[in-house]
């Protein structure tokens, strides 16, 4: 897939990006499997709890004729190398059949205006390398390549 593909397009005038709520379980669990991280509602209802726990943590759903198809997660957090806030992006998806509509374009949108509001100097996003569709879109909204992630996972996460 080019970056062409992720040429600007059309709002959606009938999408709703909204806070989730316990009533977006459902919704939620199928959103996040779809993007590679397999949850039931039960789980789902038990993270969107943390993040609503959570006051330096956001989870917004984007619904389109009135089914949700997206969401992004966001994790404020104090970078202390630049004495600042940063925002990460802790999840983005949109379901493959909103795809290519301009709704993960609206998601970051949100993203970027509830960073601002947060007092974060600047907004960053990880992704798998395999997710190549994904960086093209990235870089085709104004994202950068950033520096290199290291994990060790401790246990299971």
């Amino acid at each position: 897939m080019s970056v062409a593909h992720f040429g600007p397009p059309g709002e959606l005038p009938d999408a709703d990006l909204r806070s989730a709520s316990l009533v977006d379980a459902d919704d939620v669990a199928a959103l996040l499997s779809e993007l590679g991280y397999p949850c039931d509602r039960d789980d789902a209802a038990r993270r969107i709890r943390t993040i609503l726990d959570n006051d330096r943590q956001a989870l917004v759903v984007a619904r389109v004729g009135g089914v949700v198809s997206g969401l992004v997660a966001l994790d404020f957090m104090y970078y202390l190398p630049l004495d600042t806030v940063t925002c990460r992006i802790t999840a983005l998806v949109v379901t493959s059949s909103a795809r290519g509509q301009g709704l993960g374009r609206q998601l970051l949108r949100e993203a970027e205006r509830r960073a601002r509001a947060g007092g974060a100097a600047r907004l960053e996003l990880t992704s798998g390398s395999q997710r190549t569709d994904a960086h093209a879109f990235y870089k085709a909204c104004g994202f950068s390549d950033g520096t290199l992630r290291f994990i060790k996972r401790m246990g299971d996460a």
